[in-house]
């Protein structure tokens, strides 16, 4: 059983476990975000939430191997308290049901700094290491210190710090030495602790050949990259907090996410032993180098293979309920914005165009307005537009998109998204593809949602309102545009007569109900 397969490591250990001959169930508390990873066909899905122990306990019935990736990092100030109850009840559960082995990803720890003087992120997984290992139930506690693979949250630190910026001040951790390890080793770790023997119940330090400082992977990428050398300038004014808000200014990774990794490279992280290899016996050239990890990173990105990103998990704290589609729901008040094109091109030609909202192709309205709504959401804590997207063309449920999260996917007929910015209540945006009442014509239309929460709620959707026109009226005329730029350019040759157009569908524009 793998529980955090919609994360970036369980999202990537699910198919290296079935290459390897396991059979896989996969816990999640919303499993849908699972369907349309390429593996999922072949495992079972179950729901269960880590901290119901009645839903743990049924999901871990008639399993043999238990990995333990989740946790609650960036939940807010009692993630502790949450870690360290999830795995008590992971710990029990496992045993009850005759779990023949835990394993367990956390991160390295400094051998001479106690445990209290632990930045909060290290603290918890050293403790949630101690509780698994005391469970009962023999258990594998892998430690890594900085996983380099694309789509890390590391390495998108990594990546875009050093693409950005060809002259930093930086914070003083930069010259902290740290012993980095390649996510494909990470893997290879994680599925060979399946096979330990029983009596093995103990902590693995894992980590690459190479024990470099920050400074030093900055100067590397910038040469496997192929740019100009970084002028790098530690300074020691910047804590942890304000380096995590200057990250999270130069980066797609948030304040909330890079402030607990900008916290844990205050002390060293050095590998103090290599034992695992006696167990999981190293194949040469393993375990790679930093240099060639960073090539096979940037590799992945440039030929738009990320399977995972840091950012597949869903934002703590973000909503969950399903996208209410009665009429008369009950809920309460829920305010609309409907647009509706007839489209002189194929339906295949707008849904690429749908498909590939967002990233690096905008929403096609208004930039300077997204952009500032962006910004704003970054400065009250939220993920901003810059998380983009983890493949260029393609999108699949659960997948990050800017500030939004995709709900649902119907290839060629639907995209709906979940928003994840910070709002005084839920919103969705819709947008559906379909033939239209003659041939060589499609109907596209659009519909944002929103269920306000509490009298600000209201006040959010009357304010924001009088730009809808703007805004969502000026993202469907672009994306019919669009397509119809894009379609006449792959066919020049196509018949120009064209069938008029059916008269446009009245829309109730910013209504409410």
């Amino acid at each position: 059983m793998v529980t955090g397969a919609t994360g970036y490591i369980g999202g990537r250990l699910v198919p290296e476990l079935l290459a390897a001959g396991y059979r896989v169930r996969c816990a999640a508390r919303s499993p849908g975000k699972l369907r349309d990873h390429p593996w999922a066909g072949r495992v079972e899905t179950v729901s269960s939430d880590a901290l119901d122990p009645g839903s743990v306990g049924e999901a871990m019935r008639g399993v043999d191997i238990a990995y333990y990736l989740v946790h609650a990092l960036g939940s807010g100030h009692d993630f502790e308290r949450t870690d360290r109850e999830a795995a008590r009840i992971f710990g029990e559960q496992a045993r009850a049901a005759g779990v023949r082995r835990i394993v367990y990803l956390g991160g390295l720890t400094p051998a001479a700094v106690p445990v209290r003087e632990l930045s909060p992120h290290l603290r918890s997984r050293t403790e949630v290491g101690r509780i698994l290992l005391n469970s009962g139930v023999p258990a594998a506690v892998l430690r890594a210190a900085i996983i380099i693979g694309s789509g890390s949250a590391s390495f998108e630190m990594l990546r875009y710090l050093t693409e950005r910026l060809p002259v930093m001040v930086t914070p003083s951790w930069v010259r902290t030495r740290i012993q980095p390890i390649g996510v494909r080793d990470v893997l290879r770790y994680l599925v060979g602790s399946a096979g330990l023997p029983a009596e093995v119940s103990r902590t693995f330090d894992i980590g690459g050949p190479d024990v470099v400082t920050y400074r030093d992977m900055m100067r590397r990428y910038a040469v496997v990259a192929g740019l100009n050398p970084r002028l790098i300038v530690p300074v020691p004014v910047l804590t942890p907090s304000l380096s995590s808000h200057w990250v999270g200014l130069v980066t797609p990774v948030p304040a909330s996410i890079a402030r607990p990794l900008a916290e844990s490279l205050r002390h060293e992280v050095i590998c103090a032993e290599h034992d695992i290899a006696a167990y999981v016996p190293d194949p040469p050239g393993r375990p790679v180098g930093i240099d060639q990890a960073l090539t096979l990173a940037l590799r992945r990105v440039s030929d738009s293979q990320v399977a995972t990103r840091w950012s597949s998990a869903a934002v703590p704290g973000a909503p969950s309920d399903p996208l209410p589609t009665d009429p008369d729901w009950a809920g309460g008040s829920l305010y609309t914005d409907v647009r509706e094109l007839y489209v002189r091109c194929s339906p295949q030609a707008v849904w690429r165009v749908v498909e590939g909202i967002g990233g690096e192709h905008g929403w096609y309205s208004l930039p300077l307005a997204w952009s500032v709504r962006g910004g704003l959401d970054r400065l009250v804590g939220g993920v901003g537009l810059r998380r983009g997207r983890r493949d260029a063309q393609h999108l699949r449920v659960g997948d990050s998109l800017d500030f939004w999260r995709v709900e649902e996917i119907r290839p060629g007929r639907l995209l709906r998204l979940r928003a994840e910015m910070r709002l005084p209540g839920l919103a969705w945006l819709e947008m559906c593809v379909a033939p239209g009442d003659v041939p060589g014509v499609t109907h596209y239309r659009q519909r944002a949602i929103f269920h306000p929460r509490g009298l600000m709620g209201h006040a959010y959707w009357w304010s924001v309102s009088p730009f809808h026109a703007a805004v969502f009226g000026g993202m469907a005329r672009n994306i019919a545009a669009v397509a119809v730029r894009e379609e006449r350019s792959a066919h020049p040759a196509q018949d120009p007569d064209r069938p008029p157009l059916p008269r446009r569908k009245p829309g109730p524009g910013a209504a409410g109900r």
